[in-house]
């Protein structure tokens, strides 16, 4: 595997004291001593301020490389309409719910790759949280338990759910993102079933799609369509056909 020369980085953007004096006066009847004046000198303190620290905010990485069939695992078997040579491993850094940068693992289609990155690039600097982003192949590629696990994925060779039609997936021009806090509504049932909390898509919460946010506004500008708009609604779900 070689990657290819194509690295984005982008900037994120975290007394004195004064002693007192010691005069003291005694009186007789017949004389009056005066004590010695005693002077106390105290030693000026100099106060050194720390400069300011400067966070700098992790820059950004996205990277393409090529992608083998052993890579693909249970993702890619044959028959698939788009082979290994296709397809394009990406490395992309992306900020998790902690807050905190994360480099995460993706298949894509090679023809898509360049506007991904870019798309999650924006991603990045907007800070939108991704739970995790993992190549479907770690789930035994399983779509459903890569959902349950609120992962973010690409390439997967399926077909749509109770179909015989290849799925965007299949092809490497779609990507689902968040899966729990974006489902897929269908014949009644939420896919996942974890994400049942956020069937209400009224109340935006961190993570989640809908017009306007971080999330459709990357996907946008590269041009691509958001499942959310379908007959059985695909939260989750961004493709570069529409499908």
């Amino acid at each position: 595997m070689f990657a290819t020369a194509l690295t984005l980085t982008l900037a994120g953007c975290a007394h004195s004291s004064s002693a007192p004096h010691a005069a003291s006066r005694s009186r007789t009847t017949t004389a009056t001593t005066v004590a010695p004046s005693t002077t106390t000198t105290t030693p000026a303190t100099t106060t050194t301020s720390a400069a300011p620290s400067t966070t700098v905010a992790a820059p950004f990485t996205g990277t393409i490389s090529t992608v083998t069939a052993a890579q693909l695992g249970s993702t890619y078997h044959a028959g698939c309409p788009v082979g290994p040579d296709g397809l394009r491993l990406l490395h992309l850094s992306y900020i998790g719910f902690d807050g905190a940068p994360h480099v995460g693992t993706m298949v894509v289609n090679a023809a898509v790759a360049p506007p991904v990155v870019d798309a999650f690039a924006q991603l990045f600097r907007a800070r939108f949280p991704i739970r995790q982003m993992r190549p479907v192949a770690d789930f035994g590629g399983s779509d459903d338990v890569s959902m349950a696990a609120d992962n973010t994925s690409g390439f997967n060779c399926r077909f749509v759910a109770d179909t015989t039609k290849w799925s965007v997936h299949a092809y490497g021009e779609a990507i689902d993102v968040n899966t729990v806090e974006n489902p897929y509504l269908v014949d009644g049932r939420v896919e996942p079933p974890a994400a049942s909390a956020f069937v209400d898509r009224t109340n935006v919460r961190p993570g989640m799609a809908a017009p306007g946010t971080a999330l459709n506004d990357a996907f946008a500008a590269i041009g691509w369509y958001w499942g959310g708009r379908f007959h059985s609604p695909d939260y989750q779900h961004f493709s570069k056909t529409g499908g």
